[in-house]
């Protein structure tokens, strides 16, 4: 396998970067600026300032996104489009679930979820079968039904989302409260992480390891939407009536998805090293550094969530910490990674010993995500198993 682009290293000056935007992408702006405004038309009286401020703070965040990786347009375009058609099915009764075609078998929020845990496992059949047998065909095929699993998984949270207003007015919030809600936002952000590399680097070659532990999350949530009825729509317990919910959640989850990501790539780096499937798998250098990247983002994101949840504690508990079991291993997640960075950029951290850190992180990490919740108690209880 030959990799045919390499990532730019340079940087381009905000003035040149805005002067060699085109008609396209100044109508894709126009487009995010029209819906927020819609949104604040149709639904501004429900929100608070918080909710408005972050509403119009996404329409940048996600022009810039769509300017600099242009498949974000296409998959914003398909949600308005299936999201927006789904609330039009609905027609304001959460009965026409069970009554129109579309909702019953595609649209509705859990429909949609087990369409994407479908794509999801096909994804990695193919991929792996790709892989495997040293075809492009079977890898392209992996590619797409991974971003169809990440188009009709977040089509499914927006339903979702709508969803819960339709159970009550008192009910209603966004989908990323329980584990059931994470799990699939964990499921989501992981690929769309993953297909961004994939794109940037022009290789397929990392997606079966990726696609494994995607793979994994989906048979958990399968496993505990079947055993506890987790698909139901459950009121917010009260300490998470709160806007803080927005951001830190999805921000801590970005940490989570990229340092899954680094980990399954550090067992690609550590397969090729060792001479196993190596002549099928990226170069090292490759390997290394969309590990370091992924490392780098989540860390940050990890980092940003962990200040906001200080602040959320403080409005819902009367303090910024508490040493609740959630918080004592969501440090030592970030102590972890931050050693990893500190040894990368101040000792040249790089080979088998780095990509052997970031696969016992994933360990750490899956224990801070989900073993806590399973062994330990405390405040944070919206992930109870």
């Amino acid at each position: 396998m030959e990799l045919t682009r390499q990532p730019s290293a340079s940087y381009a000056p905000p003035a040149g970067f805005l002067h060699r935007l085109g008609v396209l992408d100044w109508l894709y702006a126009l487009a995010l600026v029209a819906g927020a405004a819609f949104a604040l038309h149709r639904y501004g009286q429900y929100m608070d300032i918080y909710e408005q401020a972050i509403l119009i703070g996404a329409v940048p965040v996600f022009a810039w996104l769509g300017w600099q990786w242009k498949p974000v347009r296409a998959l914003m375009a398909a949600l308005a489009i299936l999201a927006l058609s789904a609330i039009a099915l609905y027609g304001g009764s959460l009965d026409m679930a069970n009554k129109k075609f579309l909702l019953k078998y595609m649209l509705s929020s859990q429909s949609a979820i087990l369409w994407m845990s479908t794509f999801f496992y096909l994804s990695t059949l193919f991929y792996w079968g790709g892989f495997l047998a040293r075809s492009n065909f079977g890898a392209a095929i992996g590619s797409k039904l991974c971003w169809a699993a990440v188009v009709i998984g977040f089509t499914g949270m927006l339903v979702r989302w709508y969803e819960s207003y339709l159970v009550g007015a008192d009910v209603g919030h966004i989908p990323v409260s329980n584990l059931y809600e994470v799990f699939i936002l964990f499921c989501m952000i992981t690929a769309l992480f993953y297909l961004y590399y994939e794109d940037r680097y022009a290789t397929r070659q990392i997606g079966p390891f990726v696609l494994l532990v995607i793979s994994a999350a989906v048979g958990f949530l399968l496993w505990y939407t079947i055993s506890r009825d987790a698909a139901e729509i459950q009121p917010l317990v009260p300490a998470l009536q709160s806007w803080w919910m927005k951001i830190h959640v999805p921000a801590n989850f970005i940490g989570y998805g990229t340092f899954a990501l680094a980990a399954m790539v550090g067992s690609a780096y550590l397969c090729k090293s060792h001479g196993i499937l190596a002549d099928r798998l990226p170069t090292l250098e490759v390997l290394d550094d969309v590990m370091y990247k992924a490392i780098a983002v989540g860390f940050a994101f990890f980092t940003i969530a962990t200040i906001l949840g200080g602040l959320w504690a403080a409005e819902a508990w009367g303090g910024y910490w508490s040493w609740d079991p959630k918080e004592t291993w969501a440090l030592i997640v970030w102590l972890n990674y931050a050693a990893w960075l500190h040894m990368r950029l101040m000792k040249g951290l790089r080979g088998q010993i780095a990509a052997w850190w970031a696969l016992v992180g994933l360990l750490v990490t899956t224990f801070a995500f989900l073993g806590v919740n399973m062994f330990l108690s405390g405040l944070h209880s919206y992930g109870q198993l």
